[in-house]
């Protein structure tokens, strides 16, 4: 069972190596890597080498990947990342219709395709824009999805605020989620100041009935984040505590 840690959490608390040392004490052995941080490679690898963490995952953006995709795919052998996702898109790049998701879906098949090749898995990381109904019931992420070579990072924190059911959300796409995002909402007007996120077992999703629905959907690497901690070491460690006894 791999437990890991989205390092964009910690963007806003020191440097790298102190990041990882951290999550090292928390009991942290994996977390997943973010754009912001491949800008130094050399320096990337070291600090994880120091503290003994593996990245198995990744979050490039898709223009990063159509860039360098030898170079990307290298640096994710070396790590022995177990998938990659592309993570984001900006609201000015967003599709309108299905067509248009369904285009995006083919160029982010063909950017994953050298990791597919590759044999490591490649696909997308949902936030709630992907999860707006279409038309028929119809989601963006499904459109996406329609590109078999590709794999899912459900985010249940977002598919939550999306106003969608994460148990129907893992029955929907079963046999495509190669990891799930764990990200707790705070109770309604708590914590205004970290964006309405709480640390994991302090807020209102169901995360007793989750985890164990998602672990008998085989899934079986658990990322916890969130957006914006006020305190990333109180939040790394108050919440792998609480996902170990779901």
């Amino acid at each position: 069972m791999g437990y890991s840690y989205q390092l964009f959490c910690s963007r806003n608390f020191g440097p790298l190596p102190a990041t990882l040392a951290m999550l090292s004490e928390a009991g942290f052995t994996e977390c997943e890597g973010y754009g912001g941080l491949f800008g130094d490679i050399p320096a990337l690898k070291a600090a994880l080498a120091e503290t003994g963490m593996s990245m198995t995952t990744a979050h490039i953006a898709v223009g990063d990947l159509e860039r360098d995709p030898e170079g990307f795919v290298a640096l994710a052998k070396e790590l022995n990342m177990r998938a990659v996702f592309g993570p984001w898109m900006a609201p000015d790049e967003r599709p309108t219709d299905a067509e248009g998701w369904r285009a995006f879906g083919a160029r982010l098949a063909k950017a994953g395709k050298p990791f597919t090749a590759a044999g490591i898995p490649f696909g997308w990381h949902n936030h709630d824009f992907e999860l707006v109904d279409l038309e028929g019931g119809l989601l963006p992420l499904d459109c996406i999805l329609e590109e078999e070579s590709l794999c899912l990072e459900l985010d249940l924190g977002w598919v939550t605020r999306a106003g969608k059911d994460p148990l129907e959300m893992l029955e929907r796409y079963k046999g495509r989620i190669e990891a799930v995002h764990i990200k707790d909402i705070a109770p309604e007007g708590e914590k205004a100041d970290e964006d309405g996120w709480a640390d994991l077992g302090t807020g209102v999703v169901d995360y007793a009935t989750i985890v164990p629905a998602a672990r008998a959907a085989g899934i079986d690497h658990f990322v916890l984040e969130h957006d914006n901690p006020s305190d990333d070491k109180r939040f790394a460690s108050a919440s792998l505590a609480a996902l170990k006894t779901l």
